[in-house]
């Protein structure tokens, strides 16, 4: 494992996309203390004060590996496993995953996934809420109160994602997925799915399909593949 900190830098996900076009191995890590163009899916702004976790590691896919897009679900595992040894039953509060890529505490938002692809290089972004949290307009958000030491986080987090990213690659999709289940909020969760496309899909969470896509059940018994979306918790 190579894990490199820097005082601050544009983005982490951006510098091991460059890292990774130089030919940079699998297994790098790059945390910044602090990020000046953090961003989140859809392009987002994504606000990096210093004392969050601001971190992005390298998976370089190999023939047989499962499909590159299931690595989001094993980052949210391990994310989420890190999290809890770090601060066992989040300090009372409950710590979930939520589809496609939030970690939340108490429902709150409290990490953020992002995964960016080139070629056969799939670099995962993590952001963490270890003291601050940004306010956004369209869903609540928490953080740990300084419980957890980004650095420490950071360092617990490349062992447990490498350790889930073995089984990934020698046991399918399948265990990732069963552990993704375990932790994330209930079956039977309402909630709302908003497409591209603007329209907006209500539903009850009904777990993953078996490439990890949302399964909602809707008001009239049908059953909705969710594939791309942004997802809240009704």
């Amino acid at each position: 494992m190579d894990l490199r900190t820097v005082t601050a830098t544009g983005s982490t996900n951006a510098d091991v996309l460059a890292l990774a076009d130089a030919g940079v191995g699998e297994g790098l890590w790059l945390r910044a203390e602090a990020q000046t163009a953090g961003r989140g899916r859809q392009g987002r702004a994504w606000v990096s004060r210093t004392g969050n976790l601001y971190a992005s590691t390298l998976v370089r896919l190999r023939p047989g590996d499962p499909p590159a897009p299931t690595l989001a679900l094993v980052a949210a595992v391990a994310l989420e496993e890190a999290v809890s040894l770090l601060c066992p039953g989040g300090n009372g509060r409950a710590v979930t995953i939520k589809w496609p890529n939030d970690l939340l505490l108490d429902g709150a938002k409290l990490a953020g996934i992002l995964l960016e692809r080139s070629g056969d290089a799939v670099v995962v972004g993590f952001g963490v809420n270890c003291a601050h949290a940004p306010d956004l307009p369209d869903r609540a958000t928490t953080h740990l109160n300084g419980a957890v030491d980004p650095a420490i986080l950071v360092e617990t987090l490349a062992e447990v994602f490498a350790r889930w990213a073995s089984r990934w690659r020698a046991e399918g999709i399948a265990p990732v997925r069963a552990r993704w289940q375990e932790r994330a909020h209930p079956r039977g969760a309402a909630l709302v799915a908003r497409l591209s496309d603007g329209e907006a899909v209500e539903g009850l969470f009904d777990g993953l399909d078996a490439d990890g896509a949302l399964r909602l059940r809707l008001a009239d018994g049908a059953r909705r593949v969710i594939h791309a979306a942004d997802v809240f918790l009704l």
